[in-house]
């Protein structure tokens, strides 16, 4: 074995100053039998990696700009993996002050902002909660899916949020606009996915979910039972059910 030089040991001991190596030596103190030093070394960047995404160069925030920590929109808040995503939110811009300046009303202001900072999440690979908005914004959740709605309806869009993409809550229209669009409009689904903020799997599943509830209520079945077959929400069967009557009436015929 080579002998250690007097450099090595002079100076070796300098490392404990930085970040990772103190990291690492904190489990070693006191975690002693728990993690080798693999698992401390994978700990340290991991460690590490959360902080620099919680803790931005201020130059990338901007004044009226928020970080804030949401879900992955590839995960649901109620999962054993659920994914934390840093993404910056603009609350306040010089381009809302100007519109406020010449007389926007503060209802439609709050407006743009749900929908920016909704949009703003998602262009980050997240996904916004009602919850959320509302502590962003010092509001209750009720009055954030409040404004939220009515900039959709106004401007006849879907807003990503998990209640649409996830799922999640009681938003359920979302999976009529599907349908109608797919069934009634006859729009290409790839299409339909564009417009509602969807994966094409996802309109496919709602396809497939809409003619299982096609097929039952046709062959004379009541909502109870195709609830018990299906596993689909009352709400939901309603609105195909809905759908049905309405739209594909000659379908009756053809059974």
């Amino acid at each position: 074995m080579l002998p250690i030089s007097s450099a090595f040991n002079h100076y070796s001991s300098a490392h404990k100053r930085f970040l990772k190596p103190a990291i690492e030596n904190f489990f070693k103190t006191e975690f002693t039998k728990s993690f080798g030093p693999n698992v401390r070394s994978f700990i340290a960047d991991e460690l590490i990696k959360i902080f620099q995404e919680n803790n931005r160069d201020i130059n990338s925030i901007k004044p009226g700009q928020v970080l804030w920590n949401a879900i992955h929109k590839n995960t649901r808040a109620d999962s054993h993996n659920m994914k934390l995503v840093p993404v910056i939110l603009t609350l306040v811009s010089d381009d809302d002050i100007s519109k406020l300046k010449n007389g926007l009303k503060i209802q439609e202001h709050r407006q743009n902002v749900v929908a920016r900072i909704l949009k703003e999440a998602y262009s980050q690979d997240a996904l916004l909660s009602m919850r959320d908005v509302g502590l962003l914004l010092a509001i209750n959740y009720s009055s954030a899916s409040i404004t939220r709605k009515a900039h959709e309806e106004k401007h006849n869009v879907n807003l990503p949020h998990p209640g649409n993409l996830q799922d999640m809550g009681s938003c359920l229209t979302h999976k009529y606009q599907i349908i109608y669009k797919c069934v009634v409009e006859k729009k290409d689904p790839v299409m339909v996915a564009k417009e509602t903020n969807h994966t094409i799997m996802a309109v496919d599943h709602y396809l497939k979910d809409f003619n299982r509830v096609k097929t039952l209520y046709l062959d004379d079945k009541d909502e109870n039972y195709i609830h018990l077959v299906t596993k689909l929400s009352l709400n939901l069967i309603a609105q195909y059910v809905n759908i049905i009557n309405q739209y594909v009436k000659e379908l009756n015929t053809a059974i």
